[in-house]
């Protein structure tokens, strides 16, 4: 796979984001569903892997350029998550004298939950992928509820999550 592909595909994705997960449907519908460049396990691997690593919220795409292109794809990611950053000042700058104008306030919010919207539906397409059992998915469950109900950072619920299967593998086997 070409890494200025890939790299534009990334762009694409970081750059209509506000942050974070919000890129994935982009990746997704790019990368697995048109160009077949991933799986969704692939996809799923590269989310879980930046989720438990230090670093952005959105270094999961490091791990799609990887697993599309190997160490170019890679450094394409890395350059995809980076290149808004450096466009965010003249972008900020041209904003800043237009932000009294109600239609970009507008067009900032239709963005916003639009983007939303499309993380909500790709969730489902991953979590198909991932919840193959009835103890997967009661590990997610409870993992749903007590994150949305306490302020647990993900990690130590990713944890959790990976001992209780570990522990369940381990009865069911012994």
């Amino acid at each position: 796979m070409n890494p200025l592909l890939v790299y534009l595909l990334l762009l694409k994705a970081t750059a209509t984001s506000f942050s974070g997960l919000a890129g994935v449907p982009i990746v997704h519908e790019d990368f697995v569903v048109n160009r077949h460049l991933l799986t969704v396990e692939q996809l799923n691997a590269a989310i879980a892997v930046s989720r438990t690593i230090p670093g952005p919220n959105g270094l999961w795409v490091v791990g799609a350029g990887y697993y599309a292109a190997g160490l170019p794809g890679a450094v394409a990611g890395s350059l995809a998550l980076m290149t808004p950053a450096f466009l965010v000042i003249p972008l900020l700058i041209w904003a800043g004298r237009y932000s009294d104008l109600s239609i970009v306030r507008n067009a900032i919010s239709a963005a916003l939950i639009a983007g939303a919207g499309l993380l909500v539906a790709i969730t489902f397409e991953l979590a198909r992928s991932s919840i193959t059992s009835p103890l997967a998915a009661g590990i997610a469950a409870v993992a749903f509820v007590a994150q949305t109900a306490t302020r647990v950072d993900t990690l130590w619920m990713m944890l959790a999550s990976a001992l209780a299967g570990l522990i369940a593998r381990k009865l069911t086997s012994g």
